[in-house]
């Protein structure tokens, strides 16, 4: 008998996976919203004046904010020591917890996800073939397909229906082979695995960040707090980041002024002056995954030293409480390192 193709492989292991997830009572990431998007351009929205002032009931600022490489719109962050994880997560099977004590030395952070402007001039140059390109199709949420790509679409996974096997979905291609990202050149780069992901930062001269790196990249300078900016999603009424407004999956009402992704220079920074630290895009780490932490300090971690999956942080704009509570600092899913959907980015990070 003829061994399966690698897409083959792929699409079972996904769908074996998540199967597993269902049977257990348990709802991940991959189920929603770390792995879907949608078709259309929300309204932006413009804001200014109070809309990018935080909520001082909702924050208390530890430490002031980094400073600025203007040459590669990076933000130097200073070395310090925060309290990773938490004490009281709300998603336990992801080990959210413990909390622990993390001393890391000063590093660089991208202030921005990486743009499909930036990426395009990365493939240019590299004739890099991403592997959603490879594998011919990604994943990508049903909401946002047309009428006739889904006409095409004779497979999902039963787990997730609302997550469709597009072929001819890439980057270029968000949702699928009659999508373009003509007029999202400055949002995050999408349907780019973790590979990919490496690439494009080791031909910037940069990496990915650990897992420790970029949750202290998002807590911009606060403690024990959920969201970068501090423990209110939405202060004074103001939207701070973009994720699912109204019934999963049935209902975005895009107040955030985006029903997909928005640009990468959208809502208000934080503390050490970092964007869409959570929403808009997941993002990369280097760390493998594990779920089992100790309470022990730590200098500078960087993961377990294998696994199959790599960690990634900051959820999406399909995000919702309801289903996906993952737009928190502490909050972490995973993905194996070859696989792409049409809500997955990434930012890079340098050593100093």
């Amino acid at each position: 008998m003829a061994a399966p193709s690698s897409e083959a492989l792929r699409l079972l292991q996904v769908c074996l996976w998540l199967t597993l997830i269902v049977g257990i009572g348990l709802v991940r990431a991959d189920c929603g919203c770390n792995a879907a998007n949608r078709h259309g351009q929300g309204t932006e929205k413009h804001r200014h004046g109070a809309a990018f002032k935080y909520s001082q009931e909702a924050n208390e600022k530890v430490s002031g904010p980094g400073e600025t490489k203007d040459r590669d719109k990076m933000i130097l962050l200073p070395a310090g020591i925060f309290t990773m994880g938490t004490d009281k997560p709300d998603i336990p099977q992801d080990g959210e917890s413990p909390a622990r004590r993390v001393q890391l030395d000063s590093f660089y952070m991208d202030m921005y996800e990486v743009s499909n402007l930036e990426f395009d001039k990365f493939v240019t140059v590299t004739k890099h073939v991403t592997e959603a390109e490879k594998f011919g199709d990604s994943f990508v949420f049903e909401g946002l397909l047309s009428e006739e790509v889904k006409s095409g679409i004779d497979k999902a996974v039963a787990a997730a229906p609302w997550w469709l096997p597009v072929k001819g979905a890439d980057w270029r291609h968000p949702e699928g082979p009659d999508s373009n990202i003509s007029d999202r050149l400055d949002h995050p780069v999408l349907h780019v695995s973790w590979n990919d992901a490496s690439a494009y930062c080791a031909w910037v001269g940069k990496r990915l960040p650990t897992e420790a790196e970029w949750e202290y990249a998002c807590r911009g300078g606060l403690e024990n707090r959920l969201f970068p900016w501090g423990n209110k999603l939405q202060p004074k009424g103001e939207h701070f980041a973009n994720v699912w407004q109204g019934v999963f999956p049935t209902n975005n009402s895009g107040e955030d002024g985006y029903v997909q992704t928005s640009p990468v220079t959208m809502f208000p920074a934080n503390g050490y002056g970092l964007y869409n630290m959570v929403g808009n895009a997941w993002e990369w780490t280097s760390d493998w995954w594990d779920t089992s932490h100790t309470a022990d300090d730590a200098y500078n971690p960087n993961g377990p030293p294998s696994g199959t999956d790599r960690v990634k942080k900051g959820g999406s704009y399909m995000c919702h409480k309801s289903y996906c509570y993952r737009y928190r600092c502490a909050a972490r899913s995973q993905n194996t390192p070859d696989s792409s959907s049409s809500n997955l980015g990434f930012r890079c990070a340098a050593s100093v």
